[in-house]
């Protein structure tokens, strides 16, 4: 079993009157991409910046390659923050060399500027990028120093579809050069695209945690089949099925799928808009929490 590159043991941080983090034990896999999801004030921000090194737990312990967080922890981790400021009036080209200075090991600008697609625009302001290249340059920046160890803080919010899909596309190949990666996200097609194994918190403890499919598998053995509600005609009470409202449609859960489709048709519900999905993280996540993931 590949050996943890990070640790946490117990971690407890107490504020006046509230425990942000409540007993969390975690060890994360060197060379996997690792989410940890929660609700807001679930205690998730607390655990990541505590994990980073930012803040001291109240109690417990966080180890890195089985030693305690210090000079050579901040050497070998990277952070993209969900909100960083840049210097102004330098392009993206100095921002770069800018950062290099800061380390004594650096991986090469050249080749940090291939991974990240930055070609097209070195010798741009960084105050005249779009989002997504912004967060390119942000997460060369978290690179630079050649870290073994990377935390990406909801790395996407806020850019388009497509710009979010081709950063999932980056993220990919920095894990494929044998980096861990510790996410944080609000998207759940994100999770479930990028993540070897999440981790779901709420109230400061984690309540559900395991790979994307397992997870789904442990707290879901059915499908659920999804009707229009013109398409009812509100027969589905009459029929003993478990159907909940979900908006426009009516939604059954069933294992038994070929006789809960032959019992509607039997009992003349209109079957041609229907529509058959599988469970999603965002169904799991409500699941455990009660709560829907806001953005």
């Amino acid at each position: 079993m590949t050996s943890p590159i990070i640790t946490a043991a117990d971690l407890v941080k107490q504020y006046p009157g509230v425990r942000a983090v409540d007993g969390i034990n975690l060890s994360i896999p060197k060379g996997i991409c690792f989410g940890l999801l929660g609700p807001n004030g679930a205690g998730k921000t607390t655990t990541i910046e505590i994990l980073e090194g930012i803040h001291l737990p109240t109690s417990g312990s966080v180890l890195y390659k089985g030693e305690p967080l210090g000079t050579r922890y901040r050497e070998e981790v990277g952070i993209q923050f969900q909100h960083t400021a840049l210097q102004e009036f330098l392009t993206v080209r100095e921002t770069l060399e800018l950062f290099e200075q800061l380390y004594q090991q650096t991986m090469p600008i050249p080749e940090l500027i291939e991974l990240c697609s930055l070609a097209d625009i070195l010798e741009r302001d960084t105050r005249k990028i779009s989002g997504g290249q912004r967060q390119r340059l942000l997460l060369a920046l978290a690179l630079i120093n050649d870290p073994d160890l990377i935390f990406l803080d909801e790395p996407t919010t806020g850019l388009d579809p497509q710009a979010r899909r081709n950063f999932w596309e980056l993220v990919k190949l920095v894990k494929s050069r044998a980096k861990t990666i510790v996410l944080t996200t609000h998207y759940m097609e994100e999770a479930y695209a990028l993540c070897d194994e999440i981790a779901i918190m709420d109230k400061g403890r984690i309540v559900s945690q395991g790979t994307p499919a397992q997870l789904l598998s442990e707290h879901f053995g059915d499908v659920v089949l999804q009707i229009p509600n013109a398409d009812s005609a509100d027969r589905l009470g009459e029929l003993g099925l478990n159907a909940v409202q979900a908006g426009d449609m009516l939604e059954i859960r069933t294992n038994r799928l070929h006789h809960t489709l032959q019992q509607l048709m039997e009992n003349g519900i209109n079957l041609d808009r229907l529509r058959i999905r599988a469970w999603t993280l965002e169904d799991l996540f409500i699941n455990v929490t009660g709560k829907k993931l806001s953005t």
